[in-house]
């Protein structure tokens, strides 16, 4: 006989619930519009105020997860909009600025934003056999850590078309390398407690060079229409791609969204071009979020700074309603991007370009030292020299998370 399953639904929680996940939201709207306010910064920062906060820990748990979610989506904005080289550097620009410079921005944004709500849609199902298939592998995954991370080294460097850019790709691995070995476990007194050299060696590495590159650039051009013109079967497949990538950086060490982007675009069509890389990194920073709370539950590893700062709070792991949360995160994350994308990038470009570079490069040294201090200033301006090798030599910036890398390797 069968028994009868009966659902209680309490409307004032749920209320609640969801006016929680919409805090969250907007808040990660804000940091992910922030430019170098790096996700495990912000999370970080989260995790210092999180205990003061009244409420459940579950809400504030889902509320954390919310913000984290919504900041993968919107952090593209101004990825997009920020460091747009000349036109004749366009060859060397990131996938999302070289469609920019060819007045398809607002395609490359809604790209952005549906490459990331189809990966919290493809996670979601994948994660319970992908979270058993790790949860088994793992012991082996850990023993042999250094040999993985080597091989995927050694496959990024081949990968490169040029031995100039092959050079370009080993020296900035190499510095990058050294950087983080002698800078990442260092805690200088800083105003704010957040995450250690984290902040001026990111902002240093990825963003600055971006913006000296640009300085000299004629910033946006006028844009066209929003019309996405690669097939849905392709957007779909790259993003699925990007979900399954982000299962590789939600339980691995040191492998980045844009590490796992490459990986992914080995088996997407070659047609997808920049628009599907720009699916797929974004894809992957989304994903990782949702494969990074299974982490915990399944090996009890914060792989993430949104999840250290989840356990700061002490919330249950009740999976459900956190995936739920993390549903209607996503939809306000991709309502978000295509409301303000376009107007950032019209504001933006609005605006003499050298100005905004001057004073988005003034706002990451500012940040730099709220979060380290004096120290942040040196461990910025050496990361942002390091970070000019692979624009030099035209090889990918993705080389430059040997900063991460290369303390693993080290066993550091």
């Amino acid at each position: 006989m069968a028994v009868p399953v009966e659902f209680v639904a309490e409307p004032m929680l749920t209320l609640q619930l969801l006016g929680w996940v919409l805090a969250g939201s907007l808040l990660g709207s804000c940091s992910g519009l922030v430019p170098g306010l790096h996700a495990n910064n912000f999370a970080l920062l989260l995790a210092g105020i999180a205990p003061s906060i009244p409420g459940p820990p579950l809400f504030v748990g889902c509320a954390m997860l919310a913000a984290g979610v919504v900041h993968t989506f919107c952090n593209a904005v101004p990825a997009m909009a920020l460091g747009v080289p000349d036109a004749e550097m366009a060859v060397t620009a990131l996938p999302g600025h070289r469609l920019v410079l060819a007045g398809r921005g607002y395609e490359a944004i809604r790209l952005s934003a549906l490459g990331s709500l189809l990966a919290v849609l493809a996670a979601i199902p994948l994660a319970i056999p992908i979270t058993w298939g790790v949860t088994a592998a793992y012991p082996t995954i850990r023993d042999n850590l250094p040999l993985l991370l080597a091989i995927v080294v050694v496959a990024l460097v081949a990968s490169e078309r040029t031995w100039r850019a092959r050079g370009g790709a080993l020296l900035a691995f190499t510095l990058s390398a050294a950087l983080g070995a002698f800078t990442m476990d260092l805690s200088p007194d800083a105003p704010l407690d957040a995450g250690g050299t984290l902040a001026p060696l990111f902002a240093g590495l990825f963003g600055a060079p971006v913006l000296i590159d640009a300085i000299r650039g004629s910033g946006i051009p006028p844009q066209g229409d929003e019309t996405i013109v690669i097939s849905h079967r392709l957007v779909g497949t790259t993003a699925v791609a990007g979900a399954l990538a982000g299962a590789v950086v939600g339980y691995v060490p040191g492998i980045s969204a844009a590490i796992a982007a490459v990986a992914a675009l080995v088996v997407v069509p070659a047609d997808a071009g920049d628009r599907g890389y720009v699916v797929a990194t974004s894809g992957v920073d989304t994903a990782n979020t949702i494969f990074a709370l299974f982490a915990l539950v399944a090996i009890g590893q914060p792989r993430t700074g949104v999840m250290v700062a989840f356990e700061t709070v002490n919330a249950p792991l009740d999976v459900p309603i956190l995936l739920g949360a993390v549903v209607v995160a996503g939809a306000i994350g991709f309502a978000l991007v295509c409301i303000v994308g376009d107007a950032y990038l019209d504001v933006v470009g609005r605006i003499p370009y050298w100005k905004i570079s001057i004073a988005v490069l003034g706002l990451l040294l500012a940040l730099s030292t709220l979060f380290t201090g004096i120290l942040g200033i040196v461990v910025f301006v050496v990361a942002t020299a390091i970070g000019m090798v692979p624009i030099r030599l035209r090889a990918r910036r993705v080389h430059l998370m040997g900063v991460l890398i290369g303390p693993l390797l080290l066993g550091l």
